[in-house]
């Protein structure tokens, strides 16, 4: 697999970080998440990892931790920043040409920017989005935006931005042959995400050039939005080019029962009012009371195949149906086509500690070692399967 061969230490914490780790598994690290003593994990972003468990308040335990990242290519810091200096774990005392690893991948993850006046603040998704001004222009009710769960900032511009920035580190290493430190905040990562809106919005042009709510694809455009139906499920339309709203006009109306119309007041939609921004409040209620006449199978029926761009609001359980996998856990993507090996798909919570026993055998722990371990309170006896 892509990267095989290459080891990655990832202290435990929350969403970006470990999404981080698992994408580098997902493609064949050796990825090992150093957890607290006595702790219990809910993280269910563990597929392919392994743990150690290690109490770091202890000067034997910090030195278990500093050797294994002293021999390991990557790391992924999720804390606030200046916990691993506290630490004694900081890039300095890697990545420093006369460091312990200079050629380690320092990888950090924060919520605000590290030089900015947000710092040393706690935050969550929903903060990140509202600095970024990314949640000002999300769609939702006329009183105020919506936000989208926790994907945009801590997935999207933290998560995936990281590993990507680690990719770009190793191949960077590849021709220097010295380490990097990469440096992810989710304010900056989903404003580099939303590029494209953000910059037309500021310019006042295309889909964004209204205020929130009156553009195409933030819930002003009839033909980009999603509308129930009479069986309480929904559709979604995004025919936004002249010919698919063509395509979507002609089978819509095709569709409808006769007695729909009696209600309409002699007034119909045409091709030619798409862009016409008086006529959108006309159509979106054309629309909502049209989808709310038939069930949602029936109007997946009727657009299916076509060039409507009209396709049904899927549960989670029938996507995962839908995936060309057959599983309802998310696939690694995008897929390689070199990968010949397909990662493990097991879903279940990675216990702390459970690999403590082989990572410790692996970094050359002798026994004398591994007691003296035992009476610092480093590690603890429980996760210790058998003598090493």
């Amino acid at each position: 697999m892509s990267l095989s061969g290459l080891r990655v230490i990832e202290f435990a914490g929350l969403a970006p970080a470990p999404f981080a780790g698992l994408v580098l598994a997902d493609n064949g690290a050796d990825v090992i998440r150093i957890d607290k003593c006595s702790s219990v994990s809910n993280d269910v972003l563990c597929r392919g990892k392994r743990s150690l468990a290690v109490n770091l308040k202890t000067a034997s335990g910090r030195n278990v931790a500093k050797n294994l990242i002293a021999s390991a290519d990557v790391l992924i810091d999720p804390f606030r920043p200046g916990v691993m200096e506290k630490l004694g774990l900081g890039p300095e005392v890697f990545v420093a040409r006369e460091g312990l690893n200079n050629r380690l991948i320092y990888a950090r993850i924060v919520g605000f920017s590290r030089s900015g006046p947000h710092k040393d603040m706690a935050g969550h998704d929903i903060n990140y989005l509202a600095l970024s001004g990314i949640l000002s222009i999300l769609p939702g009710t006329p009183e105020k935006p919506e936000f989208p769960l926790n994907i945009l900032a801590d997935f999207a511009g933290g998560g995936l931005t990281c590993a990507l920035g680690i990719l770009l580190a190793l191949i960077e290493r590849s021709k220097s042959g010295l380490g990097q430190v990469v440096d992810t905040d989710m304010v900056s990562g989903v404003r580099y995400l939303s590029s494209f809106p953000l910059l037309l919005s500021m310019a006042r042009v295309g889909f964004f050039g209204g205020p929130r709510g009156t553009n195409i694809l933030d819930g002003g455009a009839p033909f980009y939005g999603v509308y129930a139906c009479k069986d309480g499920g929904w559709m979604s339309v995004g025919c936004l080019e002249p010919q698919f709203f063509q395509t979507f006009l002609e089978i819509f109306m095709k569709s409808l029962p006769k007695s729909f119309y009696v209600q309409l007041d002699g007034w119909v939609p045409t091709t030619e009012i798409q862009h016409n921004r008086e006529e959108w409040p006309k159509l979106k209620h054309f629309l909502e009371q049209g989808f709310l006449s038939e069930t949602r199978q029936y109007w997946t029926a009727r657009f299916h195949g076509t060039d409507a761009c009209t396709v049904p609001v899927l549960t989670l359980y029938e996507a995962g149906k839908l995936d060309a996998s057959g599983s309802l856990i998310p696939q690694p993507h995008p897929r390689v086509a070199s990968l010949e090996q397909k990662p493990s798909l097991n879903g279940d919570i990675l216990t702390p500690g459970k690999h403590s026993s082989d990572i410790l055998r692996e970094m050359g722990v002798s026994d004398s070692m591994w007691q003296q371990l035992l009476l610092d309170g480093a590690i603890e006896e429980p996760i210790i399967k058998h003598k090493l």
